[in-house]
């Protein structure tokens, strides 16, 4: 493939991830099947099979030819976790589309998400690996599934708190975000014949850059407008979530409370301009930007490689796109 610059590169994988999926899931068949394949033919950025079609190239080269069914499964891992997270959190709208849940009803949903988790399994087996490295795959999978468990439910217990703190709330992202970026880096790095220390510094990355990510994300919801992040701004602050943001305005005294209710455009920005007085908003892109730094470091063991900057520049574009 000839030489791409980053955006480029997700355009491409996500194509070529979205022609696979097609194949495999946009044939309808069963109600249940079609509930399955729903939020998966919505559309959406690919970037968990990137980073491990990235992460395969980058420590062997033509290594994203044996990993491509690899990257479906880390796809169909993230859209399990976002059918039972929209159930959780009753939202009725996803990608445009409504959730599955609110098409269908929610055992439906329920068993459309375990149909997906169980195809990922089935196709890192497909994989263009020797058997040892599906079965290494397999199980950080399976490993990486149980912590994504653990951080949506850390998330969901931190609704009844008020003292969730900054260890608390990193802990809570890095498993229900960081680590499936982690575990893309780390199985694209597995099947395509990686060596085992290439394999766990791509995992790390993956770890830091996903955990900025999610860090990312609470900056868009209260500084991105509308229809550059696509949902209603300062929605994080209206219901109260706990957030890196809210977090950190309490430890230096900001009252947030007072805006837990719906806000007009001028009194978000009067809570940004607070926010940015005290301090919160730097600090907050501070703790992403270290993130991220850490990352990077942890490629400095890789050959250099087109992928390899690549992998670099994502880390870069997670904390700085949308805002």
């Amino acid at each position: 493939m000839r030489s791409m610059d980053l955006e480029s590169y997700i355009e491409h994988s996500a194509d070529q991830v979205d022609r696979i999926i097609d194949r495999y899931f946009g044939g309808g068949g069963t109600d249940l099947a079609r509930a399955s394949a729903h939020l998966l033919l919505a559309g959406g950025k690919r970037l968990r099979p990137t980073v491990a079609l990235l992460s395969a190239e980058a420590v062997r080269k033509g290594g994203s030819d044996s990993a491509v069914q690899a990257a479906i499964a880390l796809e169909l891992t993230h859209n399990f976790t976002l059918i039972h997270d929209d159930i959780m959190d009753g939202d009725r709208l996803r990608r445009g589309v409504p959730t599955v849940h609110a098409k269908w009803d929610e055992p439906t949903a329920i068993l459309a998400g375990d149909v997906l988790f169980a195809r990922a399994f089935e196709f890192i087996t497909l994989s263009g690996a020797p058997d040892p490295a599906k079965v290494r795959a397999v199980s950080m999978l399976a490993r990486t599934c149980a912590e994504l468990c653990e951080g949506q439910h850390m998330d969901m217990s931190f609704e009844k708190r008020d003292d969730v703190n900054e260890y608390e709330y990193l802990e809570m992202v890095r498993k229900k975000t960081g680590v499936l970026y982690a575990a893309s880096a780390g199985i694209g790095a597995i099947i395509a014949g990686g060596a085992p220390v290439y394999a766990d510094s791509l995992y790390h990355y993956g770890l830091a850059i996903g955990t900025a990510f999610q860090i990312q994300d609470d900056l868009i919801d209260l500084l991105a407008p509308v229809e550059k992040s696509g949902k209603d701004r300062a929605s994080d602050l209206r219901e109260g979530k706990k957030t890196l943001i809210s977090i950190k305005a309490r430890e230096k005294g900001i009252d947030l409370a007072p805006y837990q209710r719906n806000l007009s455009d001028s009194e978000i920005d009067d809570v940004v301009a607070l926010l940015e007085r005290g301090g919160v908003i730097r600090e907050v892109r501070e703790i992403a930007d270290d993130l991220v730094r850490s990352a990077k470091e942890r490629l400095s063991i890789l050959p250099d490689s087109e992928e390899k900057t690549l992998l670099l520049a994502i880390g870069d574009y997670f904390v700085s796109r949308g805002t």
